[in-house]
């Protein structure tokens, strides 16, 4: 099989030649262009993408009306908002293309067909979706236990791109501090 960005997502070794034949003509080239939306709130998912090129975020509006980033996505990552697309519900998060973006696409019902039909693809499922959790509750847990200085430097350990390519109006609210903390903890951090 020719090497397809893909082949870097469901690799060999835990995928046969013959799965990953059945695998990766299932998926669409799809491109967003900066701003663009992949999911809105209120919609149902109905996709999930995996990042060849670019950024996208997560995000919730508050009850004030202000955005707050949940997520960051960037190359090789899997962008989807597990609990619509499983439980089939509209979402609150908003899913947007930070910079103009190309993703590989599968729609539910092709995901449903591989995962009733091909183990090592609903194993890999389940590994990502266990991660995700994981990652999820790592960061819930420090907001509430850790300082912001603390969060701003696991978020450049663990995901240093992200400082490049988002804005840090977004990456606060990520952090749950306003950009002034930011800054702040940005200066105090490059003098020491």
């Amino acid at each position: 099989m020719e090497k397809h960005f893909l082949t870097n997502v469901f690799k060999e070794g835990l995928f046969t030649l013959q799965e990953l034949e059945q695998i990766i003509p299932q998926f669409r080239e799809v491109s967003f262009a900066k701003n663009d939306f992949l999911l809105a709130e209120g919609k149902t998912a109905q996709h999930y993408w995996f990042i060849q090129q670019g950024y996208a975020r997560s995000f919730a509006v508050d009850t004030e009306g202000k955005d707050i980033s949940t997520d960051f996505y960037t190359t090789g990552d899997i962008v989807i908002d597990w609990t619509s697309f499983f439980l089939r519900t509209p979402t609150r998060e908003n899913i947007q293309a930070l910079t103009d973006c190309t993703c590989w696409q599968l729609d539910f019902e092709t995901f449903q067909q591989l995962f009733h039909s091909i183990e090592s693809f609903r194993e890999a499922g389940r590994k990502r979706l266990v991660q995700s959790y994981f990652e999820l509750k790592s960061h819930n847990i420090s907001m509430i236990a850790d300082q912001a200085k603390d969060r701003y430097q696991r978020l450049l350990k663990e995901k240093p791109q992200i400082f490049q390519n988002v804005s840090l109006k977004q990456i606060a609210t990520y952090l749950g501090i306003t950009d002034t903390s930011l800054s702040r903890i940005r200066k105090e951090i490059s003098s020491e």
